[in-house]
């Protein structure tokens, strides 16, 4: 069976999003490029590192100048997107391994994303593929990364506030401190 991949090179739009209240959000991954929309679920901690590494790797190579092309410091301002995830809403698959990597003559971010129940394997033999069911490719450039990178940050950020003692989040009705003896604080 062949693979199913989901690739968006360029997307006209790929996202970081949320559904739900927060302590109960839902994160997701939503790649658009004309009619075709691809929604894949994450956990909040994905979306944290996804994000990181996308700006490591992007600081890494503004200091090692190997590029021809421009790599923004920071978002840049016209491709801000603050917008809703696209509805409705099918989740394709749970993420679980992403692999990120940089296409020196595309100057472009490349993003994999694979299903939780399978990821690429090592293979032996260089002429095999690896047996993957679904997979959801995504190929950037540099700013549109660092616009990703802002969003995924906001969106992230958005949730509930941490405690300043324990630093677990506080729920709308509180939550048991461990740090303060089990003393319920409010949000």
């Amino acid at each position: 069976m062949d693979p199913v991949m989901h690739s968006f090179d360029p997307p006209e739009r790929f996202v970081a999003g949320t559904v739900g209240a927060p302590g109960q959000r839902t994160f997701f991954l939503q790649a658009r490029a004309g009619r075709n929309v691809v929604s894949v679920a994450l956990e909040k901690q994905q979306v944290t590192v996804l994000a990181q590494r996308i700006d490591e790797l992007l600081d890494d190579l503004m200091q090692q100048g190997g590029t021809t092309g421009l790599i923004p410091a920071v978002a840049p301002l016209d491709l801000a997107d603050d917008g809703p995830l696209e509805q409705p809403i099918d989740e394709q698959f749970r993420a679980g391994t992403m692999t990120l990597s940089w296409d020196t003559p595309d100057e472009r971010i490349v993003i994999e994303v694979y299903p939780i129940d399978t990821a690429p394997e090592d293979v032996p033999d260089a002429t095999e593929e690896p047996a993957v069911g679904e997979v959801l490719v995504v190929r950037l450039t540099a700013a549109s990364a660092r616009a990703f990178v802002a969003r995924a940050q906001k969106v992230v950020g958005a949730g509930r506030p941490d405690c300043p003692f324990c630093g677990e989040p506080i729920d709308p009705s509180g939550h048991l401190c461990v740090r303060a003896n089990g003393f319920k604080r409010r949000g």
